[in-house]
């Protein structure tokens, strides 16, 4: 069976944002604005996504 996925994109720049904010989208493995990562769709994933969504998109879910 096929894992579910979900693609991320960031939106906008963590400049300027609390530390804890650039952290996530570290952890999420995107550093850059318009970059994509295909990631596992787990708890974890969804809630650091859900906790930083103006600077994140989730542009697909896969599976």
């Amino acid at each position: 069976m096929a894992k579910k996925t979900i693609v991320v994109k960031q939106i906008a720049s963590p400049i300027r944002r609390p530390a804890v904010q650039r952290s996530t989208l570290i952890g999420l493995g995107l550093n850059k604005v318009n970059r994509t990562r295909e990631l596992e769709d787990t708890p974890a994933i969804r809630g650091m996504v859900k906790s930083i969504p103006h600077l994140v998109q989730i542009i697909e879910e896969r599976g």
